[in-house]
């Protein structure tokens, strides 16, 4: 498992979807209070809806943005607090594609994606 992550949200039917086909994902979907957090966090982004990229990892790292605390497990994902939004969002069990359990504290950078 890798320490830092790289996934490339995007816009697809409305919703904030992403693919990584490394991990076997097409189109997984930001749903339940998820998708809100991406909305607030991309929100200064340039045309963030045809795709950003988001950075993420259990340890913090050197520009990260914002903080996401475990709160709780629930349908096979996970809820996440975020101080910084004030907003709690679930992750769907999607999550253990790149870490073997929860982590406690996800670290998150959102930024454009180059052209």
């Amino acid at each position: 498992m890798n320490a830092i992550n790289v996934i490339a949200p995007y816009r697809h039917l409305g919703m904030w979807v992403f693919d990584d086909p490394k991990v076997g994902l097409v189109q997984e979907p930001f749903v339940s209070g998820a998708d809100t957090m991406i909305d607030r966090a991309v929100a200064d982004i340039p045309n963030a809806a045809q795709g950003f990229v988001l950075v993420f990892s259990a340890n913090p790292f050197p520009g990260y943005q914002m903080k996401l605390d475990w709160r709780r497990e629930d349908g096979g994902g996970n809820w996440y607090h975020s101080p910084d939004l004030g907003l709690e969002g679930w992750l769907c069990p999607a999550l253990f594609r790149y870490f073997d359990a929860a982590p406690r504290e996800i670290y998150v950078q959102v930024r454009p994606r180059e052209q």
